[in-house]
């Protein structure tokens, strides 16, 4: 029987053995979480969770398709995910057969150190790691773009989609001085003609790599006009260790986009 019952970020009572010694995680950036405050633990994790790198762990395929006759034969304690990354029906399947399911919701930076520091202690049962303080003190007094940008956000281009309201990533980039022109839409991930993009009152574009790996040649040719900053997708939208670094990081490249020409062009001091 279980001896205790947390609640997740969605306010699910997830029941949980006395001690958790097996996670199977459905999320790259709660991999990378987990896997660097508690070697040992995970038992599983998805196709695409690329770090820490040389990760060697059984794979359950994708966070939208997860295996789940392999992630029951791995026998876990608990699996993590996450409200926006995981489908609901693959959580209840999982339930159904069982195995607790631990939901973090993320949308925030302050949300993420929140809530990574819950799934660890409260979920995982291990202790709060020191870079979840080395991160909450970057991200408390992080570099600022000034003056501050308008930005389009791409993620995705045939069709092109770009980040909408109420994202991690507009979040991370508005605390670094960078407005989302499309914050106000009322989708989160809206898909937007690129002539409409290109009329949006943006003075940056903002191209990570991930999940699109945008390129200086496979991007920025559609933005004729405008500087193209190309930053690493898991420092813009992974919630996990990258957060230490992700404010310096970021806004060094903020700071130093592609013009339309492609020579370097600094909008302010480079992130020391």
């Amino acid at each position: 029987m279980s001896e205790r019952s947390p609640r997740d970020d969605t306010g699910a009572a997830v029941p949980l053995p006395g001690r958790v010694r097996r996670v199977v995680s459905l999320v790259p950036s709660l991999t990378e979480t987990i896997a660097v405050s508690a070697p040992g633990l995970l038992a599983g994790a998805t196709d695409w969770c690329s770090h820490p790198p040389g990760l060697d762990v059984p794979r359950v395929r994708g966070t939208k398709n997860p295996d789940l006759e392999r992630i029951a034969g791995l026998r876990p304690d608990l699996v993590v995910g996450n409200t926006e990354e995981n489908r609901p029906a693959d959580v209840e399947a999982l339930r159904e057969r069982g195995i607790p399911v631990w939901m973090t919701e993320i949308r925030t930076v302050d949300e993420a150190l929140v809530s990574l520091r819950r799934m660890l202690t409260e979920a995982c049962g291990v202790p709060a790691p020191a870079w979840l303080d080395e991160a909450a003190r970057a991200w408390s007094r992080p570099p600022v773009l000034e003056p501050r940008r308008k930005a389009v956000i791409p993620i995705w281009r045939r069709p092109w989609m770009v980040v909408g309201r109420a994202t991690f990533t507009g979040d991370v980039l508005d605390r670094l001085g960078v407005a989302n022109v499309h914050a106000g839409h009322p989708e989160r991930y809206p898909k937007i003609p690129i002539e409409e993009l290109n009329a949006a009152g943006a003075d940056l574009v903002v191209l990570p790599d991930e999940p699109y790996r945008f390129t200086a040649g496979d991007g920025p040719e559609s933005f004729p006009g405008l500087p193209c900053a190309l930053v690493d997708g898991r420092h813009l939208t992974w919630y996990g260790p990258s957060l230490v670094d992700a404010p310096r990081v970021l806004a060094g490249r903020l700071s130093h986009p592609l013009p339309p020409a492609g020579r370097p062009h600094a909008l302010g001091p480079p992130a020391t």
